[in-house]
């Protein structure tokens, strides 16, 4: 595997490189903070816009693209549910925690350009579910993805 690695990081394209920095950086967060690995591929770093709003925003990288040169479908289900999967889990009391049991992604326009933002908004908080809304924007403010996300909500054991 070292030799491979070696081959690998004496022989590589710009492209390559930033693909290792990014398994390097999942790595990294799932070492330091128990993250799932797509969160660190992805670079997520979120906020809360308002009570009730949390965001991501995530540069576009060669690991998003697929062969049309355009931010692959996968990767921006992966990202609205990760934020629809913070908003909710954020919003819960210790010992609880949530999980995607539903999610309708509605594609609008291709993800293109230096970064996305994603959001996401809960409709309706009930006893075991949870009901959200999340949208996906280009850098030019266009929507590309609309969502939204049913969650159960779990006890810890």
């Amino acid at each position: 595997m070292l030799a491979d690695l070696q081959e690998i990081l004496t022989n590589s394209t710009e492209e390559e490189q930033e693909i290792l920095r990014l398994a390097m950086q999942a790595i990294r967060q799932r070492r330091e903070s128990g993250r799932a690995y797509p969160s660190g591929f992805l670079g997520l770093d979120g906020r809360f816009v308002d009570e009730r709003t949390y965001q991501f925003i995530v540069p576009i990288t060669s690991y998003m693209m697929n062969e049309l040169g355009i931010v692959h479908g996968g990767i921006t289900a992966t990202l609205v549910d990760c934020t629809i999967g913070s908003l909710v889990n954020l919003s819960l009391p210790q010992g609880e925690y949530a999980v995607t049991t539903e999610l309708k992604v509605n594609y609008i326009r291709p993800g293109k350009g230096k970064a996305l933002r994603s959001e996401a908004t809960m409709i309706h908080r009930g006893r075991r579910l949870v009901i959200c809304e999340g949208k996906v924007f280009d850098d030019q403010e266009q929507l590309i993805v609309h969502a939204t996300g049913t969650f159960m909500i779990l006890q810890r054991n």
